[in-house]
């Protein structure tokens, strides 16, 4: 693509008549390095996906809908319709490979009468998504934390401060890494990659193994695949299935991560595609062999949840181990796959608040949408998410149902966002994109989209029933008031800053730093990299 040789100065504006547009060329000191491999960038999809370890983690919510049973049939169906999604987040992203991912695709896929406002509200949700996903994970690891040292010391209390401390530093590790090793994270994420898989091939062979030895026996098949339980006061098994999903999703619903690196990758249009498949291919195997092995370890169901443990994976290890070292063990070999969840998650958030800022949609975007010059990542973009997460933090000291109404949040802000992309690329008859080399032809595309638009219509209302009934402001789903309140926030902005210099989303295309304008951008002005 030519430019005009005349164009010299940082931040200068042209007219491309091949295009047809302004053009904008932005220095390079403002672009980040590509830095990430088709393995690496596959890493930071299944060490932030994680699917067995969020699953593990978030076990005493799931298990009460409907038992073990529920758990997995819940699981492979939300599974299903994730992997729909997934398949249309890839074509977009094949499409128009950028770091703001779902944020640049919900501007382009309306058009240009209805990209800019559609985009700037996607582009929030899913920051608001995945900072919130950032702290959710930073919480398990500091239950987690807090329940390793309860085995050696059965007559300890946990208190909420006990596991801010343990928040404060697991959050603020993973922040420093990601602000001062940008050049070490895909090995430290090929790193994670080897603690996901070899963490969860020890944990499936001790729970697979040590029952028998250790007296306890196994569950029955009939625990495992067909005793359905449900004491959470609905009087209807199929919403309670239905709700239960929620849980599946909260584990597989991060199918966007690694586009947001897509400026970081050679030929993302590509690559991102495959290792989103990666991703959730990695994600489901796992994820359902660990289940089957540690439901067939349990030997007291009534124990795990209980309530005698802040964290009843920990139960569930010491039945499976009879021992307070195998237990021990077991949830180390669950806690550093999450710790290096954490990073991808501020890898992620970072990234998206950056692309946010650098189009102007933030406030101090002048600041937010930097490129540190020495560190060669959005520095103060994912230094701003660390202080969200620290805050959130507080919050919890001060009342984990507050905490985990915002956490709860995740999943509801992040289906939002995909539907603000998939849903006017249905609606437009999937004509505002040019097709990347990963594209479902004819009817395939449509009835791919129509399936993830029906799904997340339906359940971010589901996910926003009560987790119980009857309902107590303890046990009240917040996730509508948190999400409504939010976008509420966003609107404001939207109205103050839609005519204040928010012109759109913008995009790297070429190896001299052009930025274009992402709804009038075909694939066939991008350069081979």
């Amino acid at each position: 693509m030519d430019v005009d040789a005349k164009q010299k100065e940082d931040g200068q504006l042209s007219h491309d008549s091949s295009l047809g547009e302004t053009v904008d060329e932005t220095p390079s000191r403002e672009r980040l390095d590509r830095n990430f491999s088709l393995l690496s960038i596959s890493a930071v999809g299944i060490v932030t996906g994680n699917t067995w370890a969020a699953l593990g983690g978030s076990i005493a919510v799931a298990i009460y809908n409907g038992g073990p049973p529920g758990v997995l049939y819940e699981f492979i169906a939300v599974s299903i319709f994730y992997w729909i999604i997934a398949a249309s987040i890839a074509e977009l992203a094949s499409a128009v490979p950028s770091s703001g991912g779902v944020y640049h695709w919900a501007s382009v896929t309306p058009g240009p009468k209805w990209g800019r406002m559609i985009g700037f509200f996607a582009g929030w949700w899913n920051y608001f998504a995945w900072i919130f996903g950032a702290a959710s994970v930073s919480a398990i690891v500091g239950n987690c934390t807090v329940a390793m040292y309860s085995v050696y010391h059965p007559d300890f209390i946990p208190s909420a401060w006990h596991v801010f401390v343990s928040y404060l530093i697991v959050t603020w590790s993973c922040c420093l890494i990601v602000l001062f090793a940008n050049k070490a994270l895909p090995a430290i994420n090929n790193l994670g990659l080897f603690f996901i898989l070899g963490g969860v091939f020890i944990t499936i062979v001790v729970c697979a193994v040590m029952p028998s030895r250790t007296g306890n026996g196994y569950a029955s098949n009939d625990f495992v695949w067909r005793d359905w339980s449900a004491d959470i006061g609905y009087t209807s098994n199929g919403f309670v299935f239905l709700l239960g999903m929620l849980n599946g999703a909260y584990s597989v619903g991060t199918p966007d991560c690694i586009s947001h690196l897509s400026e970081e990758i050679p030929r993302p249009e590509v690559n991102v595609p495959k290792g989103i498949a990666a991703q959730m291919g990695a994600g489901f195997i796992t994820a359902i062999l660990y289940m089957i092995a540690i439901f067939y370890a349990i030997s007291d169901l009534d124990t795990v949840v209980s309530g005698v443990s802040n964290f009843p994976l920990a139960v569930i290890y010491s039945q499976a181990t009879g021992s307070n070292a195998g237990t021990v063990g077991l949830l180390l070999v669950i806690l550093l796959p999450i710790i290096c969840t954490i990073i991808g998650c501020y890898i992620t958030a970072g990234r998206t608040l950056w692309t946010l800022a650098r189009d102007d949609a933030t406030p101090f975007s002048g600041h937010l949408g930097r490129i540190s010059p020495t560190w060669r990542n959005p520095f103060n973009a994912t230094l701003v998410c660390g202080g969200v997460c620290t805050v959130l933090g507080c919050i919890y000291v001060g009342s984990s149902t507050a905490f985990n109404a915002f956490v709860g949040s995740f999943v509801v802000f992040s289906t939002l966002s995909y539907i603000a992309a998939i849903g006017p690329h249905l609606l437009s008859k999937r004509s505002n994109v040019v097709p990347g080399p990963f594209w479902m032809k004819g009817m395939l595309g449509f009835i791919v989209n129509g399936i993830a638009c029906c799904y997340i219509l339906v359940f971010v209302v589901i996910y926003c029933f009560p987790y119980a009934l009857p309902v107590t402001a303890a046990n009240m789903n917040y996730s509508c008031l948190i999400t409504g309140g939010l976008t509420i926030f966003i609107a404001a902005w939207w109205l103050w800053k839609g005519g204040r210099g928010y012109k759109g989303p913008r995009a790297v295309v070429g190896g001299d730093s052009q930025i274009v304008d992402l709804p009038r951008l075909d694939v066939s002005e991008k350069s081979e990299v």
